[in-house]
């Protein structure tokens, strides 16, 4: 089950299209993957984790204030290779903005990452969380691999939890119940046409996500470290707090 890291993916599609409304007033001038978390923007965090992991290009998706969002990404001074799929007309949503990004993309895996994820890596150097998810994927039996966190212990997380993992990485739905361990921390590895026979127009990836565990072909794995999900003041607040002290 595992793949030679020499196979991970070169491409990314980063999704930085959304409003931020519940950043507010964070983003009444700026959209979300602008927010700075420890002197550093939202999507800096990532698209550097992803340059890390070897990915050399990106597809990034822009909406709120895309203007801004593109002069950001065209200043940055260090890789990955950006290209923009505009959603200016409409808001795609995670399953629709991959959908319509799916022709920048190619037809290898890529990686998929959301920009409101910062976290820690206890991992030791070359095993990163993006090293073991490349690792794991294997399309002969899975859809998607998606990068997971602990649920205790996580910023910014209130839920009850996502998923349970077996111990041979494949997913299962909470369901009806009372709590799962792990929560889906905002990457995961699929092949773009996994979104092709997706409807037209705005649509979650969370649907095609529950077919694809129903059989069997979803898989994860656990980061070793800590996750902030920055979604609102308080949680950006207590990433920066939780980075200062050294994760």
């Amino acid at each position: 089950m595992s793949t030679d890291l020499g196979k991970a993916p070169r491409t990314a599609m980063v999704l930085a299209a959304g409003l931020g409304t519940r950043m507010r007033p964070l983003t009444d001038d700026r959209p979300k993957a602008l927010v700075e978390v420890g002197g550093r923007a939202l999507i800096d965090h990532v698209l550097d984790r992803l340059a890390d992991a070897g990915v050399e290009r990106a597809v990034v998706n822009v909406h709120w204030f895309a203007d801004r969002l593109e002069r950001h990404l065209a200043a940055r001074g260090r890789g990955p290779a950006v290209v923009i799929s505009d959603e200016r007309a409409e808001l795609l949503e995670t399953g629709g903005g991959l959908k319509k990004a799916a022709p920048l993309l190619g037809p290898d895996p890529v990686f998929v990452a959301n920009i409101d994820s910062v976290w820690t890596d206890h991992a030791s150097p070359g095993n990163s969380a993006l090293n073991q998810l490349a690792r794991l994927w294997n399309p002969s039996i899975m859809d998607a691999a998606l990068l997971l966190a602990r649920r205790e212990g996580s910023i910014g997380f209130e839920g009850d939890g996502d998923v349970f993992l077996d111990d041979d990485g494949r997913l299962t739905f909470r369901g009806d119940a009372p709590s799962a361990p792990f929560a889906y921390m905002g990457v995961h590895i699929c092949r773009p046409d996994y979104v092709t026979d997706g409807p037209d127009g705005p649509f979650s990836l969370g649907g095609l996500w529950r077919r694809s565990a129903a059989a069997g072909r979803l898989y994860g794995c656990v980061l070793e470290g800590d996750w902030m999900h920055v979604g609102d003041p308080r949680a950006r607040d207590e990433a920066e707090a939780r980075l200062a002290a050294g994760g």
